[in-house]
């Protein structure tokens, strides 16, 4: 699918606009204010400057374990998903039982998979008790490299099966670099090749704001939200303070969630696209000119949203309307195309 007649702004070119500009830099002076209270009370309150990032430390506490277990998860989803495809396609057009082929071969992986990418992070995050932060980040990755590796099968196995090659060809089989940079490179739908800008814009890259956001929740969360949920000694928790806790708590929320679209699906995802040359940078779209929650949550995310879109509504649809034999993995020479964005 390739937008050319439809526009979208993205936030880099609505801050060119004046009045948007001067909302981005209402935050920047709200997050100014955050900071000069906090210094400010701390100098009333302890009669020196204090620059405490407790919560912080808390949150993304146990970096250790979340490094060795995303390393196993990586090189375990860079190697095994790809050596089994290549063992697969290999032989798939020379063996006389090509369904007994698949089957072993589906069930070796479907067993990794359950275990490395099903069971492993449920269980470090558990057995490790990590704290929020770091349970996001290793979840969130579990999640993401499945949905690449169900990509990845999903795009190249119907290209095996398609393609019988002549006598003395090799399979069409894709290559090792593309797929590494698909585990790195900011979208979920596999691709041989990706339009790719001509250079790294090292001046867009250094400006990247993700430590803000980063510092921003974290001075939302202290100064707005912490001091409503904080216990008071010797008096009952009632539903009157629960309820006055969670509506004051509505405007802090609302700010950490567009903190959390700015530095994830603007700043992360823009980030990486900058360093490996990603031209596609539709990673949402204008949702908020959205007028239904349908159409808020087909642009706010639409990188998550094109993997649904292709692998779940359109191959359920594929799957309900086609008469398809039985195991087989024929007719599947419909694939969805990326889109591309200038």
């Amino acid at each position: 699918m390739i937008h050319k007649h439809t526009k979208v702004l993205f936030l880099h070119e609505l801050f060119e606009i004046s009045h948007i500009r001067t909302i981005y830099h209402m935050f920047l002076a709200v997050l100014l204010i955050f900071c000069i209270s906090t210094l400010v009370v701390d100098y009333i309150d302890q009669g020196r400057l204090v620059l405490e990032f407790d919560l912080l430390f808390y949150a993304f506490g146990k970096s250790g374990t979340v490094t060795w277990a995303w390393f196993l998860m990586f090189f375990y989803t860079l190697l095994v998903p790809y050596q089994l495809l290549m063992f697969w396609g290999s032989l798939y057009h020379s063996v006389p039982s090509k369904l007994g082929l698949s089957l072993g071969t589906g069930l070796v992986l479907c067993a990794l998979q359950s275990c490395i990418l099903g069971l492993f992070p449920v269980y470090v995050v558990v057995h490790h008790q990590l704290p929020p932060a770091s349970r996001f980040i290793v979840i969130l990755e579990q999640i993401r490299f499945v949905m690449k590796t169900y990509s990845f099968l999903r795009e190249t196995v119907p290209v095996v099966v398609n393609n019988t090659p002549k006598e003395g060809e090799n399979p069409r089989l894709p290559t090792f670099s593309s797929y590494l940079y698909f585990l790195f490179s900011p979208t979920l739908i596999y691709r041989e090749s990706y339009p790719r800008n001509s250079h790294i814009r090292w001046k867009y890259v250094g400006v990247t704001l993700i430590l803000g956001c980063l510092f921003y929740g974290y001075f939302i969360l202290v100064r707005l939200c912490v001091p409503l949920f904080r216990p008071e000694t010797n008096l009952p928790f009632t539903k009157k303070k629960m309820v006055l806790a969670v509506f004051n708590s509505i405007l802090p929320g609302i700010m950490l969630l567009l903190l959390c679209f700015f530095a994830f699906l603007h700043c992360w995802l823009n980030l990486f696209a900058e360093l490996l040359r990603f031209a596609d940078r539709m990673f949402y779209k204008d949702w908020w000119n959205s007028h239904s929650f349908a159409n808020y949550y087909r642009t706010w995310n639409v990188v998550v949203h094109d993997w649904l879109f292709y692998y779940g509504y359109r191959d359920f649809l594929w799957v309900s309307t086609v008469q398809i034999p039985p195991l087989t993995l024929t007719n599947m020479s419909a694939f969805p195309q990326q889109h591309i964005s200038q």
